[in-house]
């Protein structure tokens, strides 16, 4: 559960500004205290609701002590995420609190959470968190709201008032809402909806929008993001997306969620060749196996992903290469996952992470035979997460002695040390840098992106000094004669 600071007081979450300015606000009203769960595209609609509440008028607190309502932004993925939000839930209510339930776990059960829990004043939708004033206005008329749209169809734009929860230089920016695939072991569909695109101008506007705010990354969010645009222009646009975003001055754009049928030649050359788009790329590839991902309704998979992974490494050479797999499916079988190994180690991802196969109510998996045990499940996440290991030392090794930029994001006041993280790490889902004071006591502030010279790896971070002027001449000149 993240904690939501104050507009404007200072937080280990958040010191960022509104997104967009807010008109002038009548007298302080209530305050309200926020627990965001789940996602980052959770995490964006949990800052409209305090961007819209703070120009209301409303006090929002990173304490929920000083709040006579608590807004819990919910999850319901998977069941360790349904048990998450419903452990935060009972907590709050418990000590007393009002609570008003947003997000997916509202959406999924909606009357239930209700009638189970007499704290709980209203629940919202993941397509009507836009209403949370007016939702917030009717429970303290001593209403019981439910505001849940049986088909979501809102999507947040520039224009939607936004309290960014992250740290100034970094923002989140959600490009589509929902999802028309419809893979077996999902439950997104339900929960959000089908997929409804925002237009290259509303995301180029936002984008500019947090530019100014001194964004230096910008990290692009949907469910399936290389299908960004499908429902507006009858094509996918993330080629087109890239393009204009090129022309925003913010140093590093990275992309989350690209399925593999959308990396076309076109959205690689965008990759290539628009200076401030990072080659790293998110493949939620989820298995290897044809059978498997028939199973999982991904049968398309099977005869791209090899095929494309290659295309990728020959067009984007720097490309960093972050996947997930899920284990344990219903019939996966030794040999099945046998293969997913094998797959691993041909392919060898810079990141990699392994989830356990969660049977989810209204899901097609739920009704498949031959489940696999929550025993072999786990083992076999353990085998491959092993394998996966002494790869990710590999690569993160072949780092070493590279000046690369860090954008600085804390700092250990008891060592000097910095925190950071370069291009090959997305947050909070990768490693990190330990950033040391160079020669002459050179360093830097959080919030800055400082070169600095890779010295040291493990199997998950890397270590380095920060370099001046004449140290980067120095390599640039040396890597000149070398390649002569």
């Amino acid at each position: 559960m993240s904690p939501i600071p104050a507009p404007g007081q200072p937080s280990a979450v958040s010191t960022a500004a509104p997104a967009r300015k807010a008109t002038a606000a009548p007298a302080r009203k209530a305050t309200v205290a926020f627990a965001h769960l789940g996602c980052e595209k959770n995490r964006v609609d949990t800052e409209h609701m305090l961007g819209l509440l703070a120009e209301a008028g409303y006090g929002v607190s990173a304490d929920e002590n000083d709040a006579s309502v608590v807004v819990v932004n919910t999850c319901s993925f998977i069941q360790e995420a349904r048990e998450e939000s419903v452990r935060t839930l009972v907590e709050l209510a418990e000590q007393g609190k009002e609570l008003i339930i947003a997000g997916c776990l509202a959406q999924h059960f909606q009357q239930e959470l209700l009638d189970s829990l007499p704290e709980a004043k209203a629940i919202v939708g993941t397509g009507d968190y836009q209403h949370i004033v007016s939702v917030l206005e009717r429970v303290e008329a001593g209403e019981r709201v439910h505001q849940v749209s049986a088909t979501p169809v809102f999507v947040g734009d520039e224009h939607l008032p936004r309290y960014r929860t992250t740290s100034e230089a970094v923002a989140y920016l959600k490009v589509a809402e929902g999802c028309d695939y419809r893979c077996a072991f999902c439950i997104i569909p339900k929960l959000r909806g089908d997929q409804r695109s925002r237009t290259i101008e509303s995301v180029v506007a936002e984008a500019q929008q947090l530019a100014s705010q001194g964004v230096k990354e910008l990290v692009l969010i949907s469910q399936i993001t290389t299908n960004y645009g499908l429902d507006l222009y009858g094509k996918p646009q993330l080629a087109e997306l890239l393009r204009a975003l090129g022309e925003v001055e913010i140093p590093w754009i990275r992309v989350h969620y690209a399925y593999p049928t959308g990396l076309t030649t076109e959205v690689l050359a965008a990759y290539r060749e628009v200076a401030n788009v990072l080659p790293y790329l998110d493949l939620p590839l989820q298995h290897s196996h044809p059978e498997v991902l028939r199973a999982m309704n991904r049968p398309w998979q099977a005869d791209v992903t090899g095929s494309l992974l290659k295309r990728i490494r020959e067009q984007l050479p720097e490309a960093v290469l972050r996947t997930t797999f899920i284990v344990g499916f219903p019939g996966e079988t030794e040999e099945h996952f046998q293969h997913l190994l094998d797959f691993v180690a041909e392919q060898r991802f810079d990141h990699v992470g392994v989830f356990t196969f969660s049977s989810e109510e209204g899901t097609a998996a739920a009704e498949l035979a031959n489940p696999v045990s929550a025993e072999v499940a786990a083992e076999r996440k353990d085998r491959l997460m092993a394998l996966q290991q002494p790869i990710a030392a590999e690569r993160n090794a072949a780092w070493v002695g590279r000046i690369v930029d860090v954008l600085i994001e804390q700092e250990n006041p008891s060592t000097g040390e910095m925190l950071g993280r370069c291009s090959r790490y997305a947050p909070e889902v990768d490693g990190e840098v330990r950033v040391l004071p160079g020669e002459g006591g050179l360093c830097a502030a959080p919030g800055t992106m400082v070169p600095v010279r890779i010295t040291a790896a493990n199997t998950y971070d890397l270590v380095g000094v920060v370099v001046g002027a004449q140290a980067m001449v120095g390599d640039a000149l040396a890597a000149r004669q070398g390649s002569t």
